[in-house]
């Protein structure tokens, strides 16, 4: 390859991370054919946001919203609410109570996890982040994909 082809890929390449670097959220749902799907079903009632169910059976908590796990300070049982998890989240779960998440698969680290632990799990929860605060208590149930907001956000919620 000569080195004008190489500036001309390297440039692209460049350019393509750079678009990229401009996205504010990650696609729920990405098909084979490329389609993508930023928004999934928030809501059946006033109280359960719906997700897949990726982990069963059920576990009710105070919500801990975690978006980095430098700042996270999970306490035992809580229900870690958190965008995605990779391998580094994985000490988390030693002390989650259930997990919620915004994008995720049945075959995602955070699902393999929960289920390995035998934490209720329900990924794919569009906003979760947004719509559940920390402290509020909630019920995930991971056999139906449902979690229930509770109660309001609780004094001690350190």
């Amino acid at each position: 390859m000569d080195k004008v082809h190489l500036r001309t890929r390297v440039a692209e390449r460049r350019a393509a991370y750079q678009r990229e670097q401009l996205r504010r959220r990650v696609p729920l749902v990405l098909t084979s054919e490329g389609d993508t799907f930023y928004n999934g079903p928030l809501q059946t009632s006033a109280n359960d946001l719906v997700g897949e169910p990726v982990s069963p059976g059920v576990a009710e908590g105070k919500v801990r919203v975690v978006l980095d796990l430098r700042d996270a300070q999970l306490q035992p049982g809580e229900i870690l609410v958190c965008p995605a998890t990779d391998p580094a989240w994985t000490p988390l779960f030693l002390m989650a109570g259930g997990l919620v998440m915004e994008v995720g698969g049945l075959v995602t680290h955070g699902s393999v996890v929960a289920r390995e632990y035998g934490i209720p799990a329900v990924v794919g929860v569009a906003d979760a982040t947004q719509h559940l605060k920390s402290g509020q208590r909630v019920r995930v149930d991971g056999t139906r994909g449902r979690v229930t907001i509770l109660g309001d956000i609780t004094a001690d919620n350190s």
